[in-house]
């Protein structure tokens, strides 16, 4: 005898309340449970529709990211919004043809697949540009525009940023700008990790009452913690406000390791202009004008082992967030987060320091697929641990 699905009373076949879904013939005792039936497979049509028009997604992506690596909870979300799948000897199994409608993989809790889950919450999306002709930045200089508005201001006494190191080229060193001079002294981007916490406690203890913090999501993860901390530091970050203006950030390399894999090809640090990690690529401009470009496996061996297990591209804890993916070039992607974060970025516009325009949905889409990328890393590891 059958099973009513909404209900769960056994009833007769004879029954005149039926549904046909996926070629299978459902039964039920009324027309109440026929008609919420119907109501919830048209919401799973209509959501497969929709997926459909986005990435393909098959039951094999489930498999390989959350059934194998044991990550499956068990909850059986896969199996309820398809009827190929069930669960079998504990594990969700797939028992017909997939058509990569991606349901089961953005139903399942353990993917992560919304917005706010792989950037974190945002108020704006910007792809902004420097409309200071002196400032040379990594992608659109926007983050030294904005420090030299909040300085030119009086908003901020002073910045915590990282310059290069005048004894070792391209060794990161952190200061506490206080200075027009030492802002622009530390635009362009530099891969190895900078121990920007020291700056920012000696910046407090000299009694700076506004400081804004540059760095990457581990350090900005630090400060987070400093300003929400019972356990010492908490009476100094009540002295002190803090910007946090974090840096996207895929990888870290060793200092050493950047130097040995660069001098190995007959460059010397010295005599880099610029270095930029695009599309998988670690790009070296020399100052002669030459440009190299290296496949980012050949720096592998001296990635850093925390970045192994980072999940946060977009430093989600900052005011605002600065990155190179999404935007074209030449352009920076701006996420505005909290409200200071979005009045300060737009008074930088307003004020002639920035210009922005909105960042479009296939643009956003390129820094989600990045930040996808990043999250899944721990499954990565964790199946890579079991094998």
């Amino acid at each position: 005898m059958p099973l009513d699905p909404i209900c769960k009373k056994i009833i007769s076949r004879d029954t005149e309340y039926f549904s046909d879904y996926g070629g299978k013939n459902y039964y039920f005792c009324s027309s109440e449970c026929k008609h919420k039936f119907d109501a919830l497979e048209k919401s799973v049509i209509r959501l497969k529709r929709n997926l459909s028009e986005k990435e393909k997604i098959s039951f094999g992506k489930l498999k390989r990211d959350i059934i194998k690596p044991g990550i499956c909870t068990l909850c059986g979300a896969c199996a309820a919004s398809c009827e190929y799948i069930t669960i079998k000897d504990e594990k969700p199994e797939l028992i017909g043809p997939c058509k990569a409608c991606g349901v089961c993989y953005y139903q399942c809790p353990r993917t992560i697949t919304t917005e706010e889950g792989l950037i974190g919450s945002f108020r704006y999306a910007y792809a902004a540009q420097s409309a200071i002709p002196e400032i040379k930045g990594q992608d659109g200089g926007v983050v030294t525009s904005l420090l030299l508005y909040a300085l030119d201001e009086g908003l901020i006494d002073c910045a915590v940023v990282t310059v290069h190191s005048e004894e070792e080229p391209w060794k990161p060193v952190p200061i506490v700008a206080k200075t027009r001079e030492e802002i622009l002294k530390s635009s362009g981007s530099i891969y190895s990790h900078s121990m920007t916490l020291e700056a920012l406690m000696s910046a407090v203890k000299q009694g700076m009452n506004s400081v804004a913090f540059v760095g990457t999501s581990c350090n900005i993860d630090a400060v987070t913690k400093m300003q929400k901390s019972s356990y010492g530091f908490l009476h100094l970050f009540m002295r002190a406000k803090v910007l946090k203006l974090g840096l996207f950030c895929m990888d870290t390399f060793a200092y050493e390791g950047i130097k040995a894999v660069l001098e190995s090809y007959g460059i010397t640090l010295d005599n880099v202009d610029a270095m930029k990690i695009r599309k998988g690529k670690f790009e070296v401009a020399l100052k002669d004008g030459k440009e190299h470009i290296f496949e980012l496996s050949e720096f592998d061996e001296y990635r850093s082992s925390s970045c192994r297990f980072c999940t946060d591209l977009t430093a989600e804890n900052s005011d605002i967030s600065f990155g190179g993916v999404g935007s074209p070039r030449g352009y920076t992607t701006v996420l505005a987060r909290s409200a200071i974060g979005y009045e300060i970025f737009n008074e930088a516009i307003d004020n002639g320091y920035i210009e922005a325009r909105q960042l479009t949905d296939d643009e956003l889409e390129k820094v989600l697929n990045l930040a996808k990328m990043k999250k899944v890393q721990m499954y990565d590891l964790h199946r890579r641990q079991k094998t």
